[in-house]
């Protein structure tokens, strides 16, 4: 469906000829013919599509480019400039420009372009559509967690969805929240009202990925009938969400890096390079560091990635947060499966605090939406709970204590309380991203107090 365009340039033949061939194609067409202008009307008129040219008197397009991106970050522009300012026009990809032509160019040409900006507004119209649901659905204020190492992190993640170019990188097991997390920075941050794509790494072998993440032009492969956009445009000016990135092939990572490093990339079969503004987050549940040691994981890649890590503590570590999580559950399934249940009984929840959930959140929501199903409404009662959780026993600690140091490679007695204090510390740091401020207020101690307690264990 043809939309509202802006055409912005200083040559009158220019101006007369798009404006005559959009008109011609259903467009409506507004006209300026300087950078004041092309801002005023912008304002008063709202359209829908910029075509703007980079060379302009008074200010330059450049310029009116982010203007416009200021009083709207969702404006979608198309840049034109002569071939020899094609320098200009990365800068304004940068900037925020959706696309540029390179004068002179063919009006179906234009055409073409300006479809595909229209396919990109219309998504860009069902998704601010639906950012204000989104926002209350994973707004930061709704993650149920009482745990400190939890806590921290969250604030962490917070002031790094304020700074909307910066690269995230979620640590966490599978089930934890990794996509939860990733979508409520993403509704904090300054880019809510644009795209949020996501695509899961491990679910594509090498091909179908590096296709899905840069697009081909036709005839790249053998069913490569029609170019495509790859995720990377389709999220520009947007955010993109990489799911378990540790499972991406070597090529794909070689230009996945090149994208973090220059924000451009050509599409598989192009000559064309393509420039992007898109956030990315990242999330694995394999210990990255590890992978570079062994040459599974670029390791240039895996520092632009750890710009922010936000390490996601598993459920056994977060046993205060079952109970809750659980009773936040219920009243989500009572909604969902028109049921009327009132909580657990003590037994019930004994057993759900003690259980060691190796599947983490999603193990937890599982079970209890196959409880409420089965059960009568009321109090869950333990009775209801599956097998494996009503059989479980934990193991006794002594037990655990006394097989680990009765080994001989652990030497012949128990560990000091100073030594598990120390590997605690450690945990701590680790958890809170080595952040020594938050793991102070984690450990209950002034920030000096953990200074000197390192520089101890430094040199022991």
């Amino acid at each position: 469906m043809p939309y509202s365009v802006l055409v912005v340039d200083d040559e009158e033949l220019t101006l007369r000829t798009i404006s005559r061939g959009l008109r011609a194609e259903g467009y409506e067409v507004f006209t300026a013919g300087s950078g004041e202008d092309a801002l005023r009307i912008f304002e008063e008129q709202s359209p829908e599509l910029i075509l703007l040219d980079i060379v302009l008197p008074g200010i330059d397009g450049v310029q009116v480019l982010r203007g416009m991106k200021a009083a709207n970050p969702a404006a979608i522009v198309l840049m034109m400039s002569a071939y020899h300012m094609v320098d200009r026009a990365v800068e304004a990809m940068k900037a925020g420009a959706y696309d540029y032509l390179v004068k002179p160019f063919h009006l179906a040409d234009l055409m073409t372009t300006l479809q595909r900006a229209g396919e990109m507004l219309a998504l860009r119209v069902r998704v601010r559509g639906d950012v204000e649901r989104a926002k209350g659905q994973y707004d930061f204020g709704r993650v149920v967690t009482k745990n400190p190492a939890m806590r921290s992190m969250l604030e962490m993640a917070k002031k790094a969805a304020e700074s909307d170019h910066t690269t995230i990188l979620i640590l966490g097991e599978s089930g934890t929240g990794k996509g939860v997390l990733a979508r409520a920075i993403h509704y904090a941050s300054p880019r809510a009202n644009m795209s949020l794509l996501e695509l899961n790494c491990a679910a594509l072998p090498e091909n179908l990925l590096e296709s899905e993440l840069f697009g081909f032009e036709p005839g790249a492969f053998t069913d490569a009938r029609r170019r495509k956009e790859g995720l990377l445009e389709r999220a520009h000016g947007g955010t993109l969400f990489l799911d378990e990135i540790g499972n991406m092939a070597a090529a794909v990572q070689a230009k996945l890096l090149r994208v973090l490093e220059e924000g451009t990339f050509m599409r598989l079969g192009g000559t064309r390079t393509i420039t992007v503004n898109v956030r990315l987050i990242a999330a694995t549940n394999t210990e990255l560091k590890e992978a570079v040691t062994k040459g599974e994981f670029r390791e240039d890649l895996y520092y632009r990635l750890n710009v922010v890590p936000l390490l996601i503590p598993p459920l056994r570590e977060r046993k205060e947060d079952i109970l809750p999580l659980a009773l936040e559950m219920v009243e989500h399934f009572n909604k969902e499966l028109h049921k009327s249940f009132t909580g657990f009984t003590p037994a019930a929840a004994e057993l759900l605090q003690n259980y060691p959930w190796q599947g983490n959140i999603r193990e937890l929501k599982n079970v209890i939406e196959r409880t409420m199903i089965l059960a009568p409404d009321g109090d869950i009662d333990a009775t209801f709970l599956p097998e494996e959780i009503r059989e479980y026993h934990p193991p006794d600690p002594a037990d655990t204590i006394a097989s680990a140091y009765d080994d001989p490679a652990n030497g012949d007695g128990y560990p000091s309380l100073r030594e598990y204090e120390d590997d605690y510390i450690q945990r701590v740091l680790v958890v809170t991203g080595n952040n020594k401020t938050h793991a102070a207020r984690v450990l209950g101690i002034h920030p000096t107090s953990l200074l000197r307690r390192l520089k101890k264990i430094a040199f022991e």
